[in-house]
């Protein structure tokens, strides 16, 4: 009885550490499904992407919305990450805040100086003043006039809507901002000097002096326009800009920039130009190259593979084993590559055979949906003014029919995140409202466009990164290179300086280009 009852105790034991183990290892593979994302994905729109491939051809019709354990987690270092986010766009408010406080301060401090030059003498020893003349009069009118363009003009100069942050400060406009803070102190030091102190009673070499101080403010305003405005209008500088995901390319000229400034310019210079990135046409390279390398099969014709590596002696054998079969796989790939040249013609032509076909369904019926659309609008020119249809409900009426087409066109060029049911049905009612053609309303979807003509979620980066081994307020230069970092991809800047060019002149003698023509006078019989 007591050996019965220690094998029960025993067995019992046995099924609980079973139970524990089979539950450590279901929790560690739960834990290894959860963390552990598929590598080699696009961070802009994978979750879209992902979505959009197992969506149906009809929007909003058979949407399902599927609930279980996330496939995303947030480790201790993305709640680091995005803590570090969050301080630096609080200290980019507070730098922006705290420079345009600044600006203000100064402006208010150049535009009451030389207020307060003429108003002191009047509240320190008006009895002592002399009586202010005509010419004195047309100098009250010359300062207030001269004081109202300089006010338009450093409005329209300076208090700009700022079009974005930089990482550092600009260098020509803190310049003009210590020299203005310098002249202004000065005519203080030399008015309290020679004319408070004093008691000066000639008012109108007063007014004079404030005459002066607002003549030379415009000074330095012009001098603001030629350094900030004027000098970098002249092209000194090629740049050449590409993308790190596909290498689509475009070329700018620029000025004598600094290299923040240069990358301000490419970067809105990029929003217009370039077409918005798509990382899921990315994916057919990775997807060609992993098929190549899941068709490749290693047998061991001695025996079976060790399941793991044992320590000891064999664990030599083993990876002797694994680097052979490395081996073996790369040469069987590098065989197979002669013939993966074929497979990427034949795919590529049945891909556009493809896109011209689902081509070919949208156009068709796109064109039957809008003179569906013209249809309409002749029967509504015979119904009663309450009765006609506005464009979005006639879009939303005409778009389960082009639908279908639609989405399976957006879907075969990749596009599909890239267009939403809203903002179709969006675009479809402004080409209605304003009586355009059916190609009008295609040339969104046939053509990428560039990056603004989609939605802020598809462009809007929160933050760019300038990445440069040069100093980013130093001056571009020939063979400079920087990277601007986005999420997804860098933009790579390099810089050519534009030659000079040496041009002569030839003259050509204008009687060089005459001749005579002679004429025989016999004839043939």
């Amino acid at each position: 009885m007591i050996n019965s009852g220690n094998d029960i105790a025993t067995d019992k034991g046995e099924r609980s550490r079973d139970r524990h183990k089979s539950r450590s290892k279901d929790s560690r593979s739960e834990k290894s499904v959860t963390i552990n994302t598929p590598p080699a994905e696009p961070l802009l729109g994978d979750s879209t992407v992902r979505g959009e491939q197992v969506q149906d051809d009809n929007w909003g019709e058979t949407t399902t919305a599927v609930t279980g354990t996330s496939e995303h987690s947030l480790s201790q270092e993305d709640i680091v990450r995005i803590t570090k986010d969050l301080e630096d766009s609080v200290g980019l408010d507070c730098r922006r805040y705290f420079t345009l406080t600044l600006a203000v301060i100064l402006g208010l401090l150049v535009f009451l100086t030389p207020l307060a030059f003429l108003v002191l003498p009047h509240l320190l020893w008006p009895e002592r003043l002399q009586s202010c003349g005509t010419a004195c009069e047309g100098l009250f009118i010359s300062v207030a006039f001269k004081l109202l363009i300089l006010l338009l003009a450093v409005w329209a100069l300076f208090f700009r809507p700022p079009r974005a942050g930089l990482p550092r400060v600009f260098v020509f406009r803190a310049l003009l901002a210590v020299l203005v803070l310098l002249f202004v102190i000065s005519y203080w030091l030399f008015y309290g000097v020679r004319i408070l102190d004093s008691q000066d009673e000639n008012y109108q070499g007063i007014v004079q002096y404030a005459v002066s101080l607002v003549d030379a403010l415009l000074f330095i305003h012009y001098l603001a326009i030629v350094l900030l405005e004027l000098r970098q209008l002249q092209p000194c500088f090629s740049v050449c800009v590409a993308r790190s995901t596909d290498g689509e390319t475009r070329h700018y000229n620029l000025g004598q920039l600094s290299i923040q400034r240069a990358a301000l310019a490419i970067l809105e210079h990029y929003y217009c130009d370039f077409s918005v990135n798509n990382p899921a046409l990315l994916s057919a390279s990775k997807t060609r190259a992993a098929k190549h390398l899941a068709g490749l099969k290693v047998y061991n014709v001695d025996g079976e593979f060790p399941a793991a590596p044992a320590e000891g002696p064999g664990n030599n054998a083993a990876t002797g084993l694994a680097h052979s079969q490395s081996r073996a796989m790369i040469a069987a790939a590098a065989r197979r590559r002669d013939s993966s040249h074929n497979e990427l013609y034949y795919e590529e032509a049945e891909h556009e055979r493809r896109v011209r076909k689902r081509k070919a369904r949208l156009v068709v019926a796109v064109e039957e949906a809008f003179t569906h659309i013209k249809r309409m609008q002749e029967e509504d020119q015979k119904k009663a003014p309450g009765d006609v249809m506005d464009p979005r409900e006639a879009a939303q009426a005409i778009f389960p029919s082009m639908a279908r087409a639609l989405q399976k066109y957006l879907r075969t060029t990749k596009q599909q995140h890239c267009h939403s049911m809203e903002s179709i049905q969006q675009h479809l009612a402004f080409c209605i409202t304003n009586n355009m053609t059916p190609k009008a309303f295609l040339e969104s979807y046939l053509t990428p466009g560039p990056t603004l003509q989609y939605s802020r979620d598809h462009w809007l980066a929160r933050q760019w990164t300038l990445i440069s081994e040069a100093s980013v307020t130093s001056g571009l230069k020939d063979g400079s290179v920087f990277l601007l970092k986005c999420v997804d991809f860098n933009l790579v800047v390099t810089t050519k300086k534009i030659p000079y060019i040496q041009m002569s002149e030839e003259y050509i003698d204008p009687k060089s280009h005459k001749f005579v023509l002679r004429l025989q006078s016999e004839t043939s019989v």
